[in-house]
C-alpha cells in the first residue's frame, strides 16, 4: 500500500524531534537558564552553569521540563517537516524538475511561519519548567507555588492568562522561526549536494555525511536567529515586558549587546548534535518507509 507523502513527512518529523530532544535537551536547559538570569547573573557561564545544575538538582535537573518537548516536539517537528514538504509539492508545481535551492529555502521560511503557532506554547511551558530552581520547587516563604508538571504549567498558565498566556511571545516566535528554518532546510540541502557532487553525482549520501550536513545545518538556523530566542525566552518568563521591542530596549540596558547573546555557548553546543540526530533519525525513517513500500510493491 502506498504512503502519502504527507503521512511520510509527519512520522518521521516525529521521530526526528524525539531524537532532538534525546540528544539536545541538557544543553537547551543551561541555554534557557542562561538567558533569564537576572542582574547579578548567577551563572558566570555555560560551564558554570552546568557545573551549578549537577551540584545542586543533578542529573536530572538537565532534563527539567523535558516532558513538554518530548510530548510537543516530536508533534511540532512533524508539522514543520509536514509543512515544509507540502510547501515545496506546491512550488514545485506538479513538476517532477528538482527544486533549486532558492526553493528550498523559501520553502522552509514558509514552514517556520506554520511551525510558530505550535512552537509558541510548547516552549512558554517549557521555559516555565526549566527556570524552577530549587529554591522554588523546596517551597521557601514568598516563592511562587511550583508546577507539578507540563499539564499543571499548561493549566495553571490558561486559567490566569487564557489563551494570549500560552501564546505570549508569538510576534517574537515568528521573527525568529522564518529566518531560521529557511536558513536549516536550505543550508542542509545545498551541503547534501555538495557532498554527492563531490564524488560522484546522485550518489546516496552515508551517515557520516548526513549527520555532519544535519549539524551544519543546526548551527546555521540558530545564528541567524539568537537575540529572537533571547528575546522571546525573557518575555515568556516575565510578564513585566509590555512586547517584544519593550524587552529589546530593556535588555539592551541593562547589559548592552551581550544580553541578546546569553547562552549561546550551550546553544552552539546543542544545535550539532540536536540537529545531526533530528536529521539523520529523519532521513533513516523516510528510508525505511520507502524501502517497504517498495517491498509492497514488488
Amino acid at each position: 500500500m502506498s504512503i502519502p507523502d504527507s503521512a511520510k513527512d509527519f512520522i518521521a518529523g516525529t521521530i526526528g524531534g524525539w531524537a532532538q530532544v534525546v540528544a539536545g535537551h541538557p544543553f537547551d536547559t543551561l541555554k534557557v537558564r542562561l538567558q533569564t538570569q537576572g542582574v547579578p547573573p548567577k551563572y558566570a557561564s555555560g560551564m558554570d552553569c552546568f557545573r551549578v545544575t549537577l551540584k545542586e538538582e543533578g542529573l536530572a535537573g538537565l532534563y527539567r521540563g523535558v516532558t513538554s518537548p518530548l510530548a510537543g516536539i516530536g508533534f511540532c517537528n512533524a508539522v514543520v517537516f509536514s509543512a515544509n514538504g507540502y510547501f515545496r509539492r506546491m512550488l514545485r508545481g506538479g513538476d517532477d524538475k528538482p527544486l533549486t535551492i532558492r526553493q528550498i529555502t523559501v520553502a522552509g521560511g514558509m514552514a517556520g511561519s506554520v511551525m510558530s503557532f505550535i512552537n509558541c506554547p510548547v516552549e512558554l511551558l517549557k521555559v516555565k519548567l526549566q527556570v524552577q530552581s530549587n529554591a522554588v520547587a523546596s517551597g521557601v516563604v514568598g516563592a511562587a507555588k511550583p508546577y507539578s508538571g507540563v499539564f499543571d504549567c499548561g493549566v495553571r498558565t490558561f486559567s490566569e492568562h487564557g489563551v494570549r498566556g500560552l501564546y505570549r511571545g508569538i510576534s517574537i516566535t515568528i521573527l525568529r522561526d522564518i529566518p531560521s528554518f529557511a536558513a536549516y532546510f536550505g543550508i542542509y540541502e545545498a551541503l547534501k549536494a555538495s557532498f554527492s557532487n563531490s564524488f560522484a553525482a546522485g550518489r546516496e549520501l552515508n551517515g557520516f555525511e548526513l549527520l555532519l550536513a544535519g549539524g551544519i545545518a543546526g548551527i546555521g538556523c540558530w545564528t541567524v536567529c539568537y537575540p529572537q530566542d533571547v528575546i522571546k525566552s525573557r518575555m515568556q518568563n516575565d510578564r513585566t515586558y509590555k512586547n517584544f521591542l519593550d524587552c529589546a530596549v530593556k535588555l539592551n540596558a541593562e547589559s548592552g549587546s551581550r544580553a541578546f547573546f546569553r547562552g549561546f555557548g550551550p546553544t552552539m553546543a546543542r544545535a550539532f548534535p540536536a540537529n545531526a540526530a533530528t536529521l539523520w533519525a529523519y532521513e533513516m525513517a523516510m528510508k525505511w518507509m520507502n524501502s517497504k513500500e517498495e517491498s509492497a510493491i514488488l
